[in-house]
């Protein structure tokens, strides 16, 4: 595949063998292929120009100098390099773009250093090349997307499973290396090129065994079933009454708030009790649990609060004749607010649907303007292997103890990740708060992902880093295939000093 071949970005450019028809052979990655002059590589990552194999994409620097979304000026500090190790921290070279240090006997493709604060910083920045990682998806929706372990699918194909409900979302576990490397070669290449997309907030198109058809974009609301999603539930049935039921005291004798799994009745509920709600007879489908507090009241589904039922006078027995009375008003409404039904008891004690009072009708728009919009949340999740490590440190081992200590912050192209606690270097990180197209592949397959470990000077000679290989970031900034953006605004300065040992 041709490209439009730009400057080299790599610090460490890989190794080329050449071959007699002018075919040059990069070892980036273990594919390690043959590429013709004016190509790209398998991963369009890597490119021969003229005989020389050099990086495609540029290599993205943050400059706190920038404001976000302004306009991206061309670096000039102006004069040469005054031979210090160190130089300002305003700005912040990230692994987008780097280079990797496959192999992996090699040094980082950059070990920049930066002075912030009186103290000397190491930033040591790389790609890494995953094939021990995936994504965990957050849907915000009450619909069903299909029973809990069910495959998900990409063009037919399994890339991950339905894992738990949370509160007003649904989680997926998708990619992982046996989806990745230990299904058929199209399970593999389906399952690397979904989480390309996620990765890099293109939308995918999943479906569910015995479920829903989705369309997820990390930032954007989700598709199911083909319509889209416009918020979340402000709470389970229970949680709702207890948040509107003063709202609700005198202007409705009695509340169901339909729901999935906590289906809440006022007259029942503690909150209902402490007002003084009368008893209205009202009877229930479903098990009770505690008091006002319904489960399995209808199947799960893409009807009312996230069950299946279109009618919601279905979940309800007949009134108690002891203690119901004709003309008791009734509320029904979902966890949305998106479906509600106001009804009165005529005198043989049937629900008959009516007009809600105007006094009433605000309560419902209250429940909505409390639903916070519904959005899908992608999380890149990877483990850093032993290879990738020994590009930071002879001794692998001194980094993950080093990470654990908090003497090592990592970052994902200049974002904040979570690493999780035990073994090994396992982090998570929110695709929104790193720099687009962030991401990309190989065809092991196999996702490759930036990655930062930034230290003071002191602690990387400590760990037994590659001392000989520090540069000032103002060697990398005066390459010709830089690109300066502005740091996102919600993540912290990665080269605070703040909390790093």
């Amino acid at each position: 595949m041709a490209q439009n071949i730009q400057g080299d970005a790599s610090g460490q450019t890989p190794v080329a063998a050449s071959a007699a028809d002018d075919k040059i052979r990069c070892d980036a990655c273990p594919v390690m292929c043959y590429i013709k002059p004016g190509n790209t590589g398998a991963c369009d990552r890597y490119a021969n120009r003229a005989g020389e194999l050099i990086r495609v994409d540029p290599h993205v620097i943050l400059d706190r100098t920038l404001e976000q979304g302004g306009k991206v000026v061309p670096f000039d500090r102006g004069g040469d390099w005054d031979g210090r190790l160190v130089a300002d921290g305003g700005t912040f070279v990230t692994a987008v773009g780097s280079g990797t240090t496959y192999p992996d006997y090699k040094p980082a493709p950059f070990i920049v250093s930066a002075e912030v604060n009186g103290v000397d910083m190491v930033t040591v920045v790389t790609e890494g090349i995953f094939s021990y990682a995936g994504v965990k998806v957050k849907i915000d929706t009450d619909r069903f997307l299909g029973p809990e372990q069910a495959t998900v699918r990409v063009a037919g194909e399994p890339v991950g499973h339905v894992t738990t409900s949370e509160y007003g979302s649904q989680m997926l576990s998708l990619g992982g290396v046996h989806h990745l490397t230990g299904g058929a070669k199209k399970e593999g290449r389906v399952t690397c090129e979904a989480l390309l997309d996620l990765c890099n907030a293109k939308p995918v198109e999943l479906t569910v065994d015995d479920g829903a058809t989705l369309i997820v974009q990390a930032g954007h609301a989700p598709i199911v079933n083909g319509g889209q999603e416009e918020r979340m539930r402000v709470g389970c049935g229970s949680a709702t009454i207890g948040m509107f039921a003063r709202q609700w005291f005198g202007k409705v004798d009695e509340v169901v708030v339909v729901d999935d799994h906590i289906t809440g009745v006022l007259s029942e509920h503690q909150a209902g009790k402490l007002l003084g709600v009368r008893d209205t007879g009202i009877r229930m489908k479903g098990r009770r649990s505690t008091p006002g507090r319904y489960f399995q009241v209808a199947e799960p589904g893409l009807g009312w609060g996230g069950t299946n039922i279109s009618d919601p006078l279905s979940i309800l027995g007949a009134f108690d004749a002891k203690a119901a009375w004709p003309g008791l008003r009734l509320l029904l409404v979902s966890t949305t607010g998106e479906h509600f039904g106001y009804y009165v008891l005529d005198e043989n004690l049937v629900p008959r649907e009516a007009d809600i009072p105007q006094d009433l009708a605000p309560s419902v728009e209250r429940i909505r303007e409390n639903c916070e919009p519904a959005l899908s949340s992608v999380l890149f999740m990877a483990g850093a292997g032993g290879s990738l490590r020994a590009g930071v440190t002879e001794n692998p081992v001194r980094l993950t103890r080093s990470v654990k200590e908090a003497i090592t912050r990592v970052t994902c192209g200049g974002a904040p990740v979570y690493v999780w606690p035990g073994g090994g270097i396992t982090f998570m990180v929110d695709v929104m708060r790193v720099p687009e197209n962030a991401f990309g592949y190989v065809p092991t397959p196999a996702l490759v992902a930036p990655i930062e470990f930034t230290l003071t000077l002191e602690a990387y000679a400590a760990l037994g880093g590659h001392m000989d290989h520090v540069q000032p970031v103002g060697d990398i900034l005066h390459r010709d295939s830089v690109r300066e953006v502005a740091p996102i605004g919600d993540n912290p300065w990665p080269l605070s000093t703040r909390s790093q040992g």
